[in-house]
């Protein structure tokens, strides 16, 4: 057998570098000219996060708690929630409606579930929200479908055990933001008119709002160095649905930071001493409120705290600093709900 001449290998060499050649930099050019392909990378890491967090949450399931799953509370699209319970409740119940964490590019009501069934147990209706994502759609059609599920839990309080007149809202990350906005268009009505939408709930409704280690003010987040802030500006530019996302009508209306008033309700408000959001987001909005007199418990963490916590550390029920969140948060629901 005669062997391949060696014009002959560097032939087949330069072709199968061309081919290389011109598959990363089809990649590299998927990754310049649209968020799809970083926002689904990003997707994918928070996703296989979220079902580690959620198996290691397993083992603080309670027993005693009964659910309603999977109800659809908008027509005609693709939004769900669940419901969980103390067994055997029949009376209405204040109720916390948790809207999940996720980049607004990822994420499920199904994420966290043993979390939501340990505020149950302390005598709590607790809806979880599904809502649609980014790059697929785009700001505000998640305001716009939260503000749904809130009309829907209303209309079926009684099926779903609660109580319409003791609604404390509640999410993490990204869901934190996504609350923090609900909560500022129902108690501000020249900000629900900018933002186009007509509140499902009355402030007399609203006891509160408890939000972990969310985002407030959308400028204060990019342009950050390495993987993170290439992260968050895929994630925003797939959520808005615009490069230049920091132009837009949506960066600055989700940077509640700058429309918060005296009106709005009490908050618990926490993140992590090792999260890099706690000083650049969840302090000044902590401050904020606070100067305008508004009620704030808060939950933050020496510098020099150990271990360290960073991001969505509350979910952590293995460690105490986790679950003594868990302790807060219920006595910051109990103080505004009973």
């Amino acid at each position: 057998m005669t062997n391949p001449s060696p014009h002959r290998w560097r032939k087949r060499a330069l072709w199968t570098l061309g081919i290389v050649i011109v598959l990363v930099g089809a990649v590299v050019l998927a990754f310049v000219l649209s968020p799809r392909p970083g926002a689904l990378t990003v997707r994918w890491v928070f996703d296989r996060d979220a079902v580690k967090v959620t198996e290691a949450l397993e083992k603080h399931a309670p027993e005693g708690v009964d659910s309603i799953k999977d109800q659809q509370y908008r027509a005609d699209d693709d939004a769900y929630l669940d419901v969980y319970f103390p067994a055997a409740t029949t009376t209405a119940l204040p109720t916390v409606i948790w809207t999940h964490g996720g980049a607004w590019i990822s994420g499920s009501k199904s994420n966290y579930a043993p979390y939501y069934e340990l505020l149950a147990s302390r005598g709590y209706t607790v809806v979880s929200l599904d809502y649609s994502l980014g790059p697929e759609h785009h700001y505000p059609t998640a305001v716009r479908q939260l503000n749904d599920a809130h009309a829907y839990v209303v209309a079926n309080a009684e099926r779903l055990h609660v109580d319409p007149t003791k609604i404390v809202l509640a999410g993490d990350s990204a869901g934190a933001q996504l609350s923090s906005q609900l909560a500022a268009l129902i108690t501000d009505p020249a900000y629900a008119d900018r933002v186009g939408v007509n509140p499902s709930l009355r402030p007399d409704q609203l006891r509160g709002v408890v939000l972990n280690c969310g985002i407030y003010d959308v400028g204060n987040m990019v342009g950050g160095p390495g993987i993170i802030g290439w992260g968050v500006d895929r994630s925003l530019w797939a959520y808005t649905g615009v490069r230049d996302f920091m132009s837009t009508e949506a960066a600055d209306q989700m940077s509640i930071l700058n429309y918060v008033t005296d009106r709005f309700p009490p908050v618990y408000v926490s993140g992590g001493n090792a999260d890099p959001l706690t000083d650049s987001q969840s302090k000044p909005l902590a401050d904020k409120l606070t100067g305008l007199g508004v009620g704030v418990d808060t939950l933050f963490y020496p510098a020099d705290h150990v271990p360290a916590l960073g991001h969505e550390y509350q979910f952590d029920l293995d460690n105490a600093d986790g679950l003594t969140a868990l302790d807060r948060t219920v006595q910051f629901l109990a103080a505004h709900t009973r």
